[in-house]
């Protein structure tokens, strides 16, 4: 039965170029998994808006969103309309929109209204005018459903990154919704919270039934749990369906989503395609054989005879720092940004964030720092920018402490930071105004043209005339790049600089990264992204109990670990020893062998 209904919606933002969405029709179906994937800016947090009315964004709406208004009824309830000649039905009242829709975003810090964890699963209640005992009962069945009861009474600022947004999916869920919205939900999570929250959203639509539209354009891990999926793309949809059909037309299409696609299918359809493969090949996977888990691939790949499989042991462990000393053969130069025992803390009766932290950054390097939610890896880079300052140990610039920069020189032409809410970089009204104050500011006479040809390489140009609050999550994180780079900084400091951009994206932050490396810059991104981090990065870190440890080369780094490393290297562990990323596992079937 149909609990969602989309007619022929299209949409377009004030002063907007184009539609953001293009005659959109879809349906989800009571109990089923739904995911909306696309490219950046295609539409889906957009849809997303429209179909909570609440957040519904100004602009012109045409087009129908029907609703159920009760369980088990036949009839549809309007939730959004506005099309002429559409025949009358009931309309469903805010309050039912309130308690049957809810949603969840992409920022956990931007749902949280309360200060503590059980008035923030009873602030919605309350709102509702429920009765005490209704409140206090649903209110602690969510803590016990979610694990709660050790930081139930914590106060939210205290929570973690996977804390809060595990509490905003608790207390969205303690309105009793039907159809619960999702808008990249795990974009600022540590792998492991990631999981976390997948485990638990698959346990709600499971043991639950509540129906599950989630906007996503990581398949990695959701795609084998849904049920349904519709590509968007330039604000309609291209294709909807299984997991098989979505595979078949991404790969028989070449289209950019492609790169999204799990591990195990990227590299079945490689394998597939090449020479190495010869008739059918039975491997787990869906109904269609299309191996879609780390499961389903290394059945997959213990199905394919490898030419290079056995010339390395089994087992057989990397050389610590090995890797490392190959990547900076040519690079052997001093540190151009250092820490050496920083210990931070916000607070003399809280606990040291930083303890005993010490890291070096050399020209031309590219350093990815991991680590949990709540390790410190923003509060780190933050005393690298010289942004707070440690009670104890040194940061060095150029072998210059902070301290002994003049106001206005440390961050013209030295460093930069890309914070983690991009939104933060901004104050005009317009994308364009901002960049061209910061690129007339920071650059030479050539400005205009330098600013023209970054957008165009970043993809921006089309959203430069918006408001920054109008444009999605990763073309925002692009535009707030484009403004950051307009000071020619030589040290550039990175916050989450791949979350809400997709493959296409990513790609192109790690070219751009690449050249200017190649110049000479040195950067330092914190990153919840092993995949990317394995394939671009040339050192890793790990920020644990305030301190960075197990620095190496990515190889180094991500082989053998369980949750920070790569489906790929989870994938072929035991199989194809020391493989980190889908170019590895490629290359070990062309006879090639990791040194």
């Amino acid at each position: 039965m149909e609990l969602l209904s989309v007619e022929n919606v299209t949409f377009r933002y004030p002063n907007a170029a184009s539609d953001a969405l293009r005659d959109v029709s879809f349906s989800v179906s009571e109990g089923q998994w739904a995911i909306l994937c696309g490219l950046s800016g295609c539409g889906k947090s957009t849809l997303l808006r429209l179909i909570k009315r609440e957040l519904a964004p100004y602009g012109k709406f045409s087009g129908r969103i029907l609703f159920r208004q009760q369980a088990g009824s036949d009839s549809f309830a309007v939730l959004s309309e506005n099309v002429s000649g559409a025949p009358a039905l009931p309309r469903v009242s805010d309050r039912e929109s309130a308690e049957s829709i809810g949603i969840v975003m992409q920022d956990p810090e931007s749902q949280i209204v309360t200060d503590t964890v059980w008035h923030e699963l009873a602030f919605g209640l309350e709102n509702l005018g429920l009765p005490s005992e209704t409140i206090r009962r649903r209110v602690a069945e969510m803590a016990a459903f979610f694990g709660m009861e050790s930081w139930y009474h914590r106060k939210t600022y205290e929570l973690s990154g996977g804390q809060k947004q595990l509490l905003n999916l608790a207390s969205t869920l303690a309105m009793n919704p039907r159809l619960l919205l999702l808008d990249e939900p795990t974009a600022q999570l540590d792998p492991i919270a990631a999981a976390d929250f997948r485990n638990v959203l698959q346990r709600i639509n499971r043991e639950l039934g509540v129906t599950i539209l989630m906007a996503e354009h990581r398949l990695e891990s959701v795609l084998p749990l849904a049920d349904r999926i519709f590509l968007m793309d330039r604000g309609t949809i291209l294709q909807s369906g299984d997991a098989a059909g979505l595979v078949k037309y991404l790969s028989e299409t070449s289209h950019a989503m492609t790169a999204a696609l799990p591990t195990a299918t990227r590299v079945y359809l490689a394998l597939a395609g090449s020479s190495v493969v010869s008739g059918e090949t039975t491997t787990a996977g869906d109904a269609a054989g299309i191996p879609l888990t780390v499961r389903d691939g290394r059945a997959m790949l213990r199905s394919i005879p490898c030419p290079a499989g056995e010339k390395q042991k089994d087992g057989e462990p990397r050389i610590p720092g090995e890797e490392t000393a190959k990547a900076f053969s040519a690079k052997e130069s001093a540190a151009v940004l250092s820490s050496k025992n920083v210990r931070f803390r916000y607070d003399r009766n809280l606990p040291d964030v930083l303890a005993e932290a010490s890291l070096s950054l050399r020209a031309g390097e590219h350093y990815c720092l991991l680590g949990g939610n709540g390790s410190g890896k923003t509060t780190f880079l933050a005393v690298l920018a010289g942004l707070l300052k440690p009670y104890a140990g040194a940061v060095h610039l150029f072998d210059k402490k902070m301290s002994a920069y003049a106001p206005g020189t440390l961050y013209r032409n030295n460093l930069a930071l890309l914070p983690q809410q991009p939104r933060d970089v901004f104050t005009e009204k317009t994308i364009r105004e901002d960049l061209e104050k910061a690129f007339l500011r920071d650059a030479e006479s050539e400005s205009s043209n330098t600013m023209n040809a970054l957008c165009e390489r970043l993809g921006i140009t089309g959203i430069l005339d918006s408001h920054p609050y109008d444009v999605s999550g990763g073309e925002l994180q692009k535009a707030a790049l484009a403004k950051v780079l307009a000071s020619r900084p030589k040290v550039l400091l990175l916050d989450e600089p791949t979350k809400g951009i997709d493959v296409r994206g990513k790609q192109e932050l790690a070219d751009i990264l690449s050249e200017l490396t190649r110049e000479g810059t040195a950067v330092l991104t914190v990153t919840h992204d092993a995949e990317w981090a394995a394939e671009h990065a040339d050192r890793c870190g790990l920020l644990f109990d305030g301190q960075v440890i197990s620095e190496d080369g990515p190889g180094a780094f991500f082989d053998g670990n369980a949750y920070y490393t790569t489906a790929a290297n989870r994938m072929t562990r035991g199989i194809l020893p020391g493989c980190v990323t889908v170019d590895d596992i490629l290359n070990r079937y062309r006879g090639e062998v990791p040194q």
